[in-house]
């Protein structure tokens, strides 16, 4: 090998240097203690006015969905902000329970109940805390589909089910054979 080669490496000259950090905008170290992230200021993101329930316009981070806030005031302690969710975690844990106890059928069923009251307090209650995922309407979508479906299933369950749909019976057996 020759050591006459050229080196591909940048010089001093080539080398692009780091490019200088954002300035932050105008008012954002004063705002940064009294608004929801302080971080996103550091990073010159937009923001929303702290009493504005209006998006930017240009979302750069994720938004809080409609009813995200807490369920109970600020002082009180979190499991009373946060009561929608953990009542439909304890129904959804009650029904685990009796699914590994081998009571099946009323364990999934309770599953089921567990997603269609999460459905019912979403759209009855401003604020919902952590139930919150997305939009109102996504939300409850999701949670009243999920909760059908697996009630239904839970009822549908062999052997001696609760509940018959013969066309449901003729695509299962149809699907098998």
């Amino acid at each position: 090998m020759s050591t006459d080669a050229p080196d591909d490496r940048p010089t001093a000259e080539q080398t692009p240097e780091a490019p200088e950090p954002r300035p932050e905008p105008a008012g954002g170290a004063s705002r940064a203690g009294a608004g929801v992230r302080t971080g996103v200021a550091k990073l010159g993101w937009t923001r929303r006015e702290p009493g504005s329930r209006r998006f930017p316009r240009i979302t750069r981070s994720i938004a809080r969905p409609e009813g995200g806030g807490r369920a109970a005031a600020g002082d009180a302690p979190a499991p009373a902000r946060q009561w929608p969710m953990l009542l439909v975690l304890s129904l959804v844990g009650l029904g685990l329970i009796l699914t590994a106890f081998d009571v099946t059928r009323v364990g999934t069923l309770l599953i089921g109940v567990a997603l269609l009251v999460g459905a019912g307090l979403r759209w009855w209650l401003p604020s919902v805390g952590m139930l919150a995922v997305r939009s109102r309407f996504t939300d409850l979508v999701t949670y009243s589909v999920l909760g059908v479906v697996i009630v239904v299933l839970a009822l549908m369950q062999q052997p001696s089910p609760w509940l018959e749909l013969p066309f449901l019976d003729r695509t299962l057996h149809f699907t098998v054979d």
